[in-house]
């Protein structure tokens, strides 16, 4: 077994002539792992993963994928990746499954074990029932399966798609995070998205990439607890107004907090928590105490969006003093 990385960024930049595209990028991507490149667009995104796939060079650096370097091995790196980009140039005047064959060719296989791996494919991405069909006439949420069908189609180890559910419908955005999250453990997935929740959604781990640079790259639960505080607590209490506001004033760990009306007796009670602190065992041994009726009692979740904003937003202010 092997236990190296599939990939291996190491100070990593890309530039067009004096514009830094990306700038001194290192992260590294586990075996088996579902991972999100998630920034805005302009980013550096698609840059990178451009240079993972070997169809750009980078300008400084090192990157390494599944052991191969991609600058002076890159024969051997096409052969371990499987990539999906943003505008998948699919042969519109091709049958689904010609085009998979043909695709299967191309990279290498054999014609018995080009015939075996479509069927594969076309039954894993739910491509059979569509499989005699011309690509041209099949909706955006068929062809951007058939694109995966393609990326998946001579087995690699590593799978990168570019903005895959972009510019699809719900349901068939559903179909195709499904897909990618059964892709994992036989694959490692990277996924380029500037759409916060799909990455929140779909991938374990996060690499936020803003201005040409890596922000931070961890799990989205671990993120959170970087952040100055560990979320809203929500309490539902049937209490008096002027006793609950009294209590709260005189809690530790409480640094701000508001009292509203709710359904019936009672009252919603949104209590930010010192950094650190988690009130909800203090909320519920005061309700007990003092006899108020306790309907809810919650933490709020950053969300990735949150999570982002407050990266960026550090990233800025330390540019700017």
């Amino acid at each position: 077994m092997n236990d190296a990385p599939m990939i291996e960024v190491r100070q990593l930049t890309k530039r067009y002539g004096r514009r830094a595209a990306v700038q001194d990028v290192s992260f590294t991507v586990g075996r088996g792992e579902i991972v999100g490149l998630l920034g805005p667009n302009g980013a550096g995104k698609s840059t990178t993963m451009r240079v993972l796939s070997c169809y750009m060079p980078a300008t400084s650096g090192t990157v390494r994928v599944a052991g191969f370097d991609v600058f002076r091995q890159a024969d051997q790196v096409r052969r371990h990746i499987g990539y999906m980009p943003e505008n998948n140039p699919l042969h519109q005047d091709m049958r689904v499954r010609e085009y998979l064959k043909f695709r299967a060719r191309l990279k290498g296989l054999g014609f018995r074990r080009s015939r075996a791996r479509v069927d594969v494919v076309l039954e894993q991405c739910g491509l059979r029932e569509v499989s005699r069909r011309m690509i041209g006439t099949l909706s955006k949420g068929y062809r951007q399966r058939v694109g995966l069908a393609d990326a998946l189609v001579h087995e690699p180890e590593l799978i990168i798609l570019d903005e895959p559910t972009i510019g699809l419908d719900p349901h068939q955005i559903r179909a195709v995070r499904q897909l990618i999250k059964d892709l994992s453990p036989a694959h490692t997935v990277l996924i380029s998205s500037h759409i916060l929740p799909e990455i929140e959604m779909t991938c374990q781990r996060v690499l936020i990439l803003h201005g040409g640079q890596i922000l931070a790259a961890d799990t989205t639960e671990n993120l959170q607890k970087t952040m100055s505080c560990g979320g809203q607590v929500v309490a539902e209490l049937a209490g008096p107004p002027a006793e609950l506001r009294a209590c709260f004033e005189e809690l530790d760990g409480v640094e701000r907090y508001d009292v509203a009306p709710a359904e019936g007796d009672f009252y919603r009670c949104a209590l930010t928590p010192r950094p650190g602190v988690d009130l909800r065992p203090l909320v519920y041994e005061k309700a007990v105490s003092r006899g108020w009726r306790l309907r809810e009692l919650t933490r709020t979740r950053h969300s990735l969006e949150d999570i982002f904003v407050h990266v960026t937003r550090a990233d800025r202010e330390e540019e700017n003093p």
